[in-house]
């Protein structure tokens, strides 16, 4: 049997990125990224091997964009796609697992649309666009909530009242699950335990970011909440704050909700802190040249971190090892450096030169002789995605 090819597609409001994943490949075949659909600057640009193109696509939708990666899919494929996989956001407290899209499945994605307003309605346009040009080709969704849905109600219920749950979900849900399962499922091959015996913090650090504890493959706690702006301080999310900081800033400054939410979502974090970027790589190089704001906010960021990190480690039975994912966790060895200093209760130590050695893709172990263990382990989301489609086709 040939190795099978499964189209991965992440569809945003006003944007789609993909990646045609084949099983027997350790890179992409084709990869790529619409951006600023339904504008003039609509552009597609794409990877076919070695060779990058862009498309200018003014004012075009997403079907229209999609009807053009299909062909490039297909030719990567050598005329034979199996499957598409597609990322969804929020699956609320129906979907624990990925699903082969039916009607149930749309509906089920259409009634947690409240939970992921800008997410979840343009991921339904990209399912039924594409279910629509593929009519013969098996659909998969795949929750970036399912893994945190085995959390225990301890950690996700909010101290709030009964009915806010029970009849408005209000709820710690998690994101970024799709990564979390897979960095912990390669950590866990990569020392050589079963997965089915193993416990990790995982840290999943870029412009979103978060930290989750992984107890036998299933998550127990992570750091973000009913929207993806609880936890870690991020690129441009503020992370945790005072929860009455809402009616503070309406009180006193007059700001709507619409405000106060743009503020905490796109103007704060590291960009916030800093007045200068939300981009780790920048802020610290200009850290190190002694800017007060891109020193706080490296520090403020490393600080969040390992405070949230102790805290996921209340859901370990033991700890088997500490996982850095993600664009910052997997290349920024001064990001994982100065949090571990905040965590000496544990033990961490570095090995100064394999902490160096992990960027770019290079993952491994960085830990010292006699520390606990902490991983590099670069992320494969549209793999896992893959992975799951070829799971339910097979079964």
């Amino acid at each position: 049997m040939s190795a099978r090819n499964i189209l991965v597609i992440n569809c945003g409001s006003s944007s789609i990125k993909f990646a045609l994943v084949n099983e027997a490949q350790t890179t992409f075949p084709l990869q790529g990224l619409a951006e600023r659909l339904g504008s003039p600057e609509a552009v597609l640009h794409w990877q076919f091997g070695d060779t990058k193109e862009s498309l200018s696509l003014p004012g075009t939708s997403h079907q229209s964009v999609l009807s053009k990666i299909l062909p490039l899919a297909q030719e990567a494929a050598g005329g034979h796609l199996d499957g598409i996989g597609h990322r969804v956001v929020h699956g609320g407290e129906h979907f624990t697992a990925s699903h082969l899209v039916d009607a149930d499945v749309l509906a089920g994605i259409r009634a947690n649309a409240h939970l992921a307003p800008l997410h979840n309605p343009a991921h339904l346009v990209g399912i039924e666009a594409a279910m629509e040009l593929f009519p013969s080709l098996p659909q998969v969704s795949v929750f970036d909530t399912a893994f945190h849905q085995s959390m225990p109600p301890h950690a996700y219920r909010y101290a709030v009242p009964e009915f806010l749950y029970t009849e408005h979900g209000v709820r710690r849900y998690g994101f970024h699950g799709t990564s979390h399962r897979y960095v912990s499922k390669r950590a866990a091959e990569m020392v050589g335990v079963p997965v089915e015996n193993s416990s990790w913090l995982s840290a999943h650090l870029g412009n979103g970011c978060s930290t989750c504890a992984i107890v036998n493959g299933e998550s127990r706690d992570t750091s973000m909440g009913l929207t993806p702006l609880e936890g870690l301080a991020m690129g441009t999310r503020s992370g945790d704050v005072d929860p009455n900081l809402h009616s503070h800033l309406a009180r006193t400054l007059g700001w709507s909700i619409e405000q106060i939410d743009r503020t905490l979502n796109h103007d704060s974090g590291l960009k916030g802190l800093s007045g200068l970027s939300n981009d780790m790589r920048t802020l610290y190089e200009a850290h190190m040249a002694g800017h007060p704001g891109a020193t706080l906010a490296f520090e403020v960021f490393c600080y969040r971190l390992a405070k949230s990190l102790a805290g996921m480690a209340c859901a370990l039975p033991k700890l088997d090892g500490l996982i850095f994912t993600g664009g910052i966790g997997e290349n920024s060895a001064a990001v994982r450096e100065r949090t571990l200093e905040h965590m000496k209760l544990f033990g961490f130590q570095l090995d100064a030169e394999a902490n160096a050695r992990c960027t770019r893709g290079v993952g491994g172990e960085i830990q010292a002789a006699g520390s606990p263990r902490i991983l590099v382990v670069p992320t494969n989301e549209e793999r896992q995605i893959a992975l799951d489609t070829l799971a339910l086709l097979d079964a």
